[in-house]
């Protein structure tokens, strides 16, 4: 499936869903609607891909206006409210954001988000 993850900044959930997703097969993307200036993910973010052996040289934040959404099978919000009019968001997993908190909680975040991208089944994004 070719997915994109969306929330506001683009540098804890949505990063994460793009390396899990890719690492399981899945074409997939992530952007904001705000990304940081700073064009930098969150440090726990990323080493808690590391751990489990998910590659992620390529992860950057992007902003939502830089994607085309009918490039995607499903769009999914990661939980933060991100309403897009010109984006269709198919399903909003409801994620609570692990930004600024312990790795513990980052770690809990990456694993609730590989369970529901490897549900994903072709059209069934609420997995």
């Amino acid at each position: 499936m070719r997915l994109l993850f969306v929330c506001v900044g683009n540098t804890c959930r949505s990063q994460m869903a793009e390396g899990i997703a890719r690492d399981l097969g899945h074409e997939a993307a992530s952007a904001g609607t705000h990304p940081p200036e700073s064009g930098r993910i969150a440090k726990y973010a990323i080493e808690v891909l590391e751990e489990i052996g998910i590659d992620t040289s390529g992860l950057r934040p992007k902003n939502i206006n830089a994607v085309y959404p009918g490039e995607y099978d499903a769009i999914i919000s990661m939980g933060c409210g991100v309403s897009c009019p010109t984006i269709p968001i198919d399903v909003d997993w409801g994620l609570e954001d692990p930004h600024g908190g312990e790795k513990g909680v980052y770690r809990k975040t990456r694993d609730t988000i590989r369970l529901l991208v490897s549900n994903l089944v072709e059209g069934h994004t609420d997995a």
